[in-house]
């Protein structure tokens, strides 16, 4: 029998996750309230099952995929729950935090005697066919997590303690998220500065390859970069005594912010990056 797995939320990543499970005949339960009509959509599209908090505590293992700023409110939440039941079950933290809020999450949970498990998630969101979306764990109970590479998912088992995982996604996406950041920025200044037709011929032809990269990944980020704001936050933490890195990232999180308002809003600044990357003859 396959285990029953609870994933919180059904946001995008969340539901792709959840998504593969159950096309592998995976039960999977998730948590509705408060959350929006849109969520509620996903989640009936992925087969998933609202339950209470109670019933989700009774799941052979949970994922929690919610927004970096949320993760420690959601183990607080569930905490009471998990305390009650008598069969513990595995509780897998795949948010994009810092090891020191992993630490935080991880005393939540065990205090509990449920089993915790630090995660990170590395790709997109699953989708029928495609692969490249790797949810690496570490801590001592990381090998029981193993098994979910039997209904679809990639799971990557790090031979390291709690921490490792959440440090691996930290890199990443400090690599790539700041970097689409850093590539957004620029073209904004090149568009103010008049220099845009310039700098994107340039790039084309000096650069194809990380321009090719920037042209992928640039519309991808306008509706997740109110999301990035804490993951930039959380990896300015991650760069501990680096003062110079935290400041990177924390100027990384205030210009997520301020794309989020804009495409919130009259979105002068995204269309203005879309304009730059329009192909010309």
């Amino acid at each position: 029998m396959p285990p029953t797995i609870a994933v919180i939320a059904a946001g995008m990543m969340g539901s792709g996750v959840a998504g593969r499970l159950t096309q592998h005949r995976v039960p999977v339960l998730t948590s509705l309230a408060g959350r929006s009509a849109e969520s509620a959509a996903r989640a009936e599209a992925a087969g998933m099952q609202d339950a209470s908090d109670a019933d989700i505590a009774n799941a052979d293992i949970i994922l929690s995929i919610v927004p970096p700023g949320d993760a420690l409110a959601l183990a607080e939440r569930l905490s009471p729950h998990l305390a009650a039941v008598n069969r513990k079950p595995v509780y897998a933290d795949c948010n994009a935090v810092n090891p020191e809020t992993v630490g935080r999450i991880a005393a939540v949970i065990e205090a509990t005697g449920a089993r915790f498990v630090d995660g990170g998630i590395i790709g997109g969101p699953p989708a029928p066919g495609t692969t490249g979306t790797s949810i690496y764990v570490s801590g001592p109970h990381a090998a029981e997590m193993a098994a979910l590479a039997d209904y679809g998912l990639e799971i990557r088992v790090l031979e390291a303690p709690v921490g490792a995982a959440s440090a691996l996604k930290m890199s990443y996406a400090g690599i790539t998220k700041g970097f689409t950041a850093l590539g957004a920025a620029m073209m904004l200044a090149a568009s103010r500065g008049g220099a845009a037709d310039d700098l994107r011929r340039e790039l084309a032809a000096s650069q194809p390859a990380l321009f090719g990269w920037l042209n992928r990944q640039m519309p991808k980020m306008y509706s997740k970069a109110y999301r990035w704001v804490a993951e930039m936050e959380e990896i300015a933490g991650f760069t501990g005594e680096d003062r110079a890195a935290g400041k990177i990232f924390g100027g990384a999180a205030e210009f997520y912010q301020r794309i989020a308002e804009d495409f919130a809003g009259d979105r002068h600044e995204t269309d203005r990056i879309e304009d730059f990357l329009k192909p010309r003859n």
